[in-house]
């Protein structure tokens, strides 16, 4: 395999300032140069497969505002290249930075390639899945068919890849105690292969030819947390953080070899236990990006995670994590259509932004003190245009006051004309 490096990476460390770099630091309102200092050090990313052409490139990373992905994709049940598209623009729409195609079912090469040349975002995947769906056992995975699926994907366009390279055979036996065991599916595929061969993690073994393909396409590795835990009782176990611990190894290789790196983190945590964990993230992986499931907060609302979640999300997100994968109400229950991503999308942009107004981020409250104007002038069609979902906040407001009359009163039908406070704090100046 040619050893021919073109990650962002490599370029940082030489100084080069990309288009890339250019297109990220203009959005965050910061000199490029910053952006090429953090790319350099591994406390950004900037996902950017040479072959996504349609790619508009985003960064990631504690120095910038907090990113938020949507997960779509098939499964052996349900959805096709159609469906998934809608839920492709639907997440776009709604304001997810990225998107991972997670499908388990039929056409799924059709299905990512028509993802990568629609999505102006970066595009993830989990590559396992793929070759675990394409075998009858998982037993009959090779170490050369997980490389080459790996290398599939990334000729396809595929710009950051969830690779379960941190979960050893020695850490199983860990797991042995937990409620829900291995809840991570490339976790749970990998352990079983590992137990019928009493080998260790191929993808750990083979991670030197994972990075060779990364530096050709340039992807960016989101090293996966494969014993994460899957209800509040398994939280910061040992097992998890022996995963972590392989992560932080996992990561200086990547970083000696200029490969852009994401670790990703728990899942289900109690609230009290967020902070120690984003911190311990943040130190053993030397500030590499923080991608973290939620976390949910509390296992008892099956049909609400995407509430569940993003409560935890904001606090995950103002401790240090800067990536935040979304959960939309169908989480635990089923595969999530269109409106569960938007549900589930607009859960987290909520998140992200509050976290971003906490931090101080730079123009992170504009939008907040420009509809608080809107609001106290009564200037309901500024209030619907800038709110995160304009039909639906002029859906509510008109169902009882429908007409135009009702666009430019002084009261809604909460207070009705007599009861509004700021009506009367207005007079009352």
């Amino acid at each position: 395999m040619e050893n021919k490096n073109v990650t962002q990476k490599y370029y940082a460390a030489k100084g080069i300032i990309t288009n890339q770099m250019r297109k990220v630091a203009e959005k965050e309102e910061l000199e490029p140069e910053f952006i090429v200092n953090e790319i350099k050090k591994g406390t950004v990313v900037i996902p950017a497969n040479i072959n996504h052409k349609k790619l508009d490139p985003i960064g990631i990373g504690f120095p910038l505002k907090t990113k938020i992905n949507a997960n779509i994709g098939n499964s052996a049940t349900a959805s096709d290249v159609k469906n998934e598209l809608k839920k492709l623009h639907t997440a776009v729409h709604y304001g997810a930075d990225t998107v991972m195609d997670l499908s388990t079912g039929g056409n799924i090469n059709e299905i990512r390639d028509a993802i990568i040349k629609d999505s102006p975002v970066p595009v993830g995947t989990v590559p396992i899945y793929q070759c675990a769906a394409e075998v009858e056992e998982i037993k009959n995975l090779t170490a050369e068919y997980l490389i080459d699926v790996i290398e599939f994907q990334a000729k396809q366009g595929v710009d950051f890849m969830t690779v379960h390279c941190g979960i050893l055979k020695e850490h199983i036996p860990l797991t042995k105690k937990r409620v829900t065991g291995i809840v991570s599916r490339g976790g749970s595929i990998l352990a079983e292969w590992m137990s019928y061969y009493n080998k260790q993690n191929p993808l750990y073994e083979e991670f030197e030819k994972i990075l060779e393909i990364s530096q050709k396409y340039d992807v960016t590795l989101s090293l996966g947390d494969g014993l994460r835990p899957g209800c509040l009782a398994d939280a910061s176990d040992e097992a998890q953080f022996a995963e972590l611990d392989v992560l932080a190894e996992l990561t200086m290789k990547a970083w000696e070899k200029n490969v852009q790196v994401i670790i990703e983190g728990p899942g289900h945590i109690p609230f009290n236990q967020i902070e120690m964990n984003i911190k311990k993230q943040v130190e053993k992986c030397f500030g590499a990006p923080f991608y973290v499931l939620g976390p949910v907060v509390t296992d008892i609302a099956p049909g609400y995670d995407h509430i569940t979640s993003a409560i935890g999300a904001t606090m995950a997100a103002y401790c240090g994590a800067s990536f935040l994968c979304y959960v939309t109400p169908k989480e635990h229950l089923g595969l999530p259509d269109e409106e569960d991503v938007k549900q589930g999308v607009i859960a987290y942009k909520i998140a992200a932004h509050a976290a971003d107004i906490a931090l101080e981020r730079k123009n992170a409250r504009k939008p907040d003190d420009e509809i608080s104007e809107a609001r106290i002038k009564f200037d309901w069609k500024k209030q619907f245009e800038l709110s995160l979902d304009p039909e639906t906040a002029q859906k509510m407001h008109d169902k009882l006051l429908p007409d135009e009359y009702f666009k430019h009163s002084d009261f809604c039908s909460m207070c009705g004309p007599k009861f509004c406070a700021m009506k009367i704090s207005k007079s009352v100046k």
